[in-house]
Formats: C-alpha cells, structure tokens, sequence
C-alpha cells in the first residue's frame, strides 16, 4: 500500500510533457513577417519614396548581399564543400536583401561557404517572382524621364548586370560617374549595417554555429531574422506598415512563353546599361537629394 503511495505521489509531481510545435510557430511567423507574398507590398510605394528621399536613387527597393556564418561543427566529410580560401573554415553563406530601415525582406541561408555571391543568386529564387509573373505589382517611377516599372537592388560588383540591379562604376571617367559610384556605393551599405546589427543583436549569428545540421541552423538564422524585423516593426521604424488587408497581386504563374519574355528583360544587358546611363544623368541633375549618405562615406 505504501509503495503504492509513492509511486502516485511521483507521478503528480512528476512534469508533464507541453507539446510547443516549435516548427509549427515557426511557419505561422514566416507567414506573417517573412513568406515569399508578405501583406507589406501594397506599399511599394513608400520604399521608392523613402530610398530616393534618403539615396537619391527612384524605383530602389533594397540593397542585396551575402554574409557568412562560421560552422564550428561541420562534418569534416563536408569541409572542404563549406570551406574558402578567403575564410579558411567552414561557413554557410545567408543572401539577404535589406532597405533602409534595415528591414529584412529576402533572406536565402545554407548554401555553403565555398560559393561566391553570384553563384548564391542562381540557385535563389529572389527574381523568380518577376519571371512567374507573380511579384506585387509596382507602380512606375521615372528616371531623367523614361517610365520603368520594375524595381531595383543596389548590388557590388561582382553580381549580373540585370535590368533589376543597379551596381557602381568600377572605373568613373568623369565627374557625373564619380558622383553616381560614389553614391551607389554609400546606399549600398544599408545590407552591411543590416547584417553588423543582426550579428550584435543576436550573439548566436556572431560566434561560429554550433550545431551538427544545416536544417537546425536554418532554424536559428530565420528565427533571429523573424525577431530582428519584429522589433523594427515594434518601435516603428518600419517604412511600410504591416496591412491584413493588402492585395498579395497574381498568384498565378503565366504562361511558358510569357515567362521567357520576362526571363529575357530580366536579364538584359541593353536595359540595364540604358537604365545606369539614366541613373547617371538624373543624380547628376539632382545633386543636393542623397548628399548625406556621401556625407557619411567619407
């Protein structure tokens, strides 16, 4: 009778199990804060207007670049895949695409460390949207007035010279094109600061990752960039509101043929030199708009 007693008296105080569905809430935050169609894009327009205010650069969305995460607990059977030169350990590389308000709103993680950013942005699905025919529908701006439609990225170098990336003058011949790189390279760095300040908000991004499995990781990087757009949101820093009723645009991918026709002004070389020539004239004309930022450079 006695061990009886006990045995009841363990199992009353003896916790019991809370299934939390970790992934599960996880997928209900990307949904809100973070999927492929946020409820953000009605507000297209207040990103141009913000970033031209700010860079002096019409129809810029964000700024793109890669950042890498050391892997302290790679499988030495993956080393040399995640590894290098330049680094000289393994890493996973994250892509991500951040305005000015250091506002998250692409990020593409665990690709590994041995690729350079132009190969991250071939397996990213960051344009499939333009070429489905599925993205937010944008509304037209105008640069040294020829109408475009399609937003753009501010991006370095070494990234493809699409219709959609606006990157900076290697070698400026004349002042125009001094001013336009100097300034394309300042209004670059909102990714960079993007990533200083996830990297100090959260301690886990800044010392090498710990886990065994590139699934786990992802886990923490999203979780880490879910609560880094929340906060911004929360203190009202955020340029586009969050709308429950906002039109998410075409859902439905259009045709083969369509598609390649996108694919094609996507990737033309002809639109994006006539777009840079454009760039160049129109911050020369409006000298005074973005001066803060090559104020800040120096």
């Amino acid at each position: 009778m006695e061990e009886e007693e006990e045995v009841s008296s363990e199992i009353q105080t003896r916790q019991q199990r809370i299934n939390r569905d970790h992934e599960g809430v996880h997928e209900k935050l990307v949904n809100d804060y973070f999927s492929d169609a946020p409820l953000y894009n009605a507000e297209i327009s207040d990103l141009y207007q913000a970033h031209e205010a700010r860079h002096g650069f019409p129809g810029m969305l964000s700024s793109i670049d890669c950042m890498h995460w050391a892997w302290h607990n790679c499988p030495n059977a993956w080393r040399g895949q995640y590894t290098r030169g330049d680094h000289g350990h393994p890493t996973l590389i994250l892509e991500a695409v951040a305005s000015q308000d250091l506002w998250i709103w692409h990020a593409f993680f665990a690709l590994p460390g041995s690729l350079n950013d132009l190969n991250v942005l071939y397996q990213s699905a960051i344009f499939s949207d333009v070429v489905n025919g599925t993205g937010p529908d944008t509304s037209f701006f105008f640069v040294f007035g020829v109408e475009y439609r399609c937003g753009n990225y501010l991006a370095d170098g070494i990234y493809p010279s699409y219709s959609t990336i606006v990157k900076t003058i290697p070698y400026p011949e004349d002042e125009k094109r001094k001013k336009i790189a100097k300034r394309q390279e300042a209004a670059r760095k909102d990714v960079e600061r993007c990533f200083g300040v996830l990297q100090r908000k959260w301690q886990i991004i800044q010392q090498p990752a710990r886990a065994f499995t590139p699934k786990r990781l992802c886990l923490c990087m999203y979780a880490c960039i879910l609560l880094h757009n929340m906060i911004i949101e929360d203190e009202g820093r955020a340029i586009c509101e969050y709308n429950e009723n906002a039109s998410i645009g075409n859902t439905v991918p259009v045709d083969p043929a369509q598609q390649n026709l996108n694919s094609f002004s996507l990737t033309n070389d002809f639109k994006h030199a006539n777009h840079q020539s454009d760039l160049v004239e129109h911050i020369w004309n409006n000298a005074n708009v973005g001066d803060s930022d090559e104020d800040d450079s120096e």
